[in-house]
């Protein structure tokens, strides 16, 4: 993370979360970044920057994109996650999230920007209590459900080595991936990674990642029956041998709230 100290040396940082998916592989894609600067050189993160005096904390989640990917946003492509403040959270300064969410509709090519000296995409997988962030010969994992948010706090200082994200990134990370599984049934503002449109089927293989099963385990007839109320049809797939398939969107977010 890059420093910057303000007032009662309080520092307040920017993270996002941007996720995507990959069509060939089907599987969820994570943006990770590895540091260039300060005392996490080195390191891979969740991309973050310091907010500025004069924005806004959404404005500070948009403007990282375009720092460290070179892609820009309009505002309602991201939603904020939460804020952590613990104490422990970082060793020197008092610093603070405020942590967002981004999903892109593309797995777009990327390049490390300011402040990276890497940017990847990370394909998801899972295993019984953890997801895993997996890109060639690199793993990582979100915060075991085994650790308690105190237990990690209190102990962060184990967690402060290259096998590890930075500081508190895999924490952040296991709320994300609970707060998207928490909300698939009423408001699945991660099928937007999909694009305007989507089938079932494709539908389908984002929900599996995060409800740790086979996409085979989920059947189509009965995952239409339970969650096509989410949807609206808009037409069907042109382009592809066999049975065309039906195309749906997301019902207006704000209903489904």
């Amino acid at each position: 993370m890059v420093e910057t100290t303000l007032k009662n040396n309080l520092i307040i940082n920017v993270s996002n979360i941007i996720w995507s998916f990959d069509p060939n592989n089907k599987e969820v894609l994570i943006l990770l970044i590895k540091n260039s600067l300060g005392k996490s050189n080195d390191k891979w993160g969740l991309p973050t920057t310091i907010l500025r005096k004069n924005e806004s904390a959404e404005e500070a989640s948009l403007r990282l994109i375009r720092e460290k990917i070179g892609i820009n946003l309009p505002d309602f492509s991201t939603e904020q996650l939460a804020t952590f403040s613990n104490v422990n959270r970082t060793q020197k300064n008092r610093e603070i999230a405020l942590t967002y969410m981004t999903y892109l509709p593309k797995k777009i090519d990327l390049t490390a920007g300011y402040g990276a000296k890497d940017a990847e995409w990370f394909h998801v997988q899972y295993s019984v209590d953890q997801y895993l962030l997996k890109y060639q010969n690199l793993i990582f994992k979100t915060l075991s459900e085994k650790i308690s948010e105190s237990d990690f706090y209190n102990n962060i200082d184990e967690f402060n080595n290259d096998k590890h994200l930075i500081a508190d990134h895999e924490l952040i990370l296991r709320l994300a991936f609970n707060r998207i599984t928490n909300r698939l049934d009423y408001l699945p503002t991660i099928l937007l990674i999909l694009g305007d449109h989507f089938t079932l089927k494709q539908a389908r293989e984002v929900y599996a990642t995060f409800w740790k099963e086979p996409v085979t385990n989920i059947d189509n007839s009965n995952f239409r029956k339970t969650h096509s109320h989410l949807f609206i049809e808009i037409g069907i797939e042109h382009g592809k041998s066999g049975r065309p398939a039906k195309l749906y969107k997301l019902r207006g977010l704000l209903d489904q709230k």
